[in-house]
């Protein structure tokens, strides 16, 4: 990795840390400590591939998919040798939102701020305070969010209980590096949309997500949830992960099966479109989303094949 990129990096990293692990002393499990220059900079020098590629040529030049995840492990941030190439190759960083523009956070902070949640059953709502203090969260402290982003908080921190962090996601690390780099770095998506996919439209959907996420967590499902889909990244499984629907556990309702067409089915057309906008004005795009937006028929692979590229699967595994 270029100097000015590592620099880059590790100054983004500790800043980052800091704000967000400054506010967290007080979770349980604990918040991970500050990673040093020294870790950092072992972390990279170590790092091996992880994740799922796929390298995508029409028109005379060459564009990438990349299938990021959302929390991770601390040795899992820094790209490996495969990653690396691609990331050299390309002039622009395109992400689903790229939180480290200052618009887009002011946006997605005025659009939370805006969002209106119904009122909880008493008992639903005591069940969601009580896993708050199993979480050493204050409910306070949530109480203002969206019901929806109230079960996120509480989902992050079984994550946590797995040794995953937020602070760890692959595309913040990415966006670190795109702007390190002075790649150009896009949004493929606006807050303001991403938002409207958060948020339950019907009221009772609201109530009924939040009942399916209590029970996922007391259950202890999300738990091993996170640990599968955190091996099969880690390891670059694509065909478990291509089995999604098969092991998640997370279709069994129909709120949950509504959320993930709208999680995903619905979104990917629109990526697909504005990754195609990109490639076709000329850029070398290294666009990276979420894995399970890269499955599937519907995945940004098969639609974006559908649009005349020459869709190529790279194997990131270890060999």
């Amino acid at each position: 990795m270029p100097n000015r990129i590592r620099i880059a990096l590790l100054v983004w990293l500790a800043v980052f840390a800091h704000a967000l692990f400054a506010a967290d002393e007080r979770a349980c499990p604990p918040a991970p400590a500050q990673p040093t220059p020294e870790m950092m900079q072992a972390a990279m020098r170590d790092a091996r591939d992880h994740g799922f590629l796929w390298r995508i040529t029409r028109d005379g030049h060459t564009s990438y998919l990349y299938g990021t995840i959302h929390v991770a492990a601390f040795d899992w941030m820094f790209p490996g040798p495969g990653v690396l190439q691609a990331l050299r190759s390309t002039d622009t960083m395109a992400l689903e939102l790229d939180m480290l523009d200052p618009d887009i956070r002011e946006r997605m902070a005025k659009g939370i701020k805006s969002m209106r949640s119904p009122a909880l059953p008493k008992p639903l709502l005591q069940r969601l305070q009580r896993q708050a203090a199993a979480a050493c969260i204050p409910y306070g402290e949530i109480a203002g969010l969206p019901v929806e982003f109230q079960i996120t908080a509480l989902t992050l921190v079984e994550g946590r209980r797995e040794g995953l962090e937020a602070a760890y996601a692959i595309d913040a690390v990415l966006a670190g590096i795109g702007h390190g780099a002075k790649k150009n770095v896009v949004s493929l998506e606006t807050p303001e949309a991403q938002l409207r996919t958060l948020q339950m439209q019907d009221p009772r959907d609201a109530v009924a997500f939040v009942e399916d996420g209590l029970e996922e967590i007391e259950s202890g499902r999300t738990r091993t949830g996170f640990r599968r889909i955190a091996r099969v990244w880690a390891d670059a499984d694509y065909d478990e992960l291509a089995r999604y629907s098969e092991w998640c556990d997370c279709l069994n309702t129909e709120i949950e099966r509504k959320e993930m067409r709208r999680l995903l089915d619905e979104r990917n057309p629109n990526l697909a479109e504005r990754i195609d906008s990109l490639h076709a004005s000329g850029k070398r795009v290294f666009a990276a989303v979420g894995s399970l937006h890269m499955f599937g028929p519907t995945g940004l692979p098969a639609l974006m094949e559908k649009r005349g590229y020459r869709v190529e699967r790279m194997d990131l595994r270890s060999k």
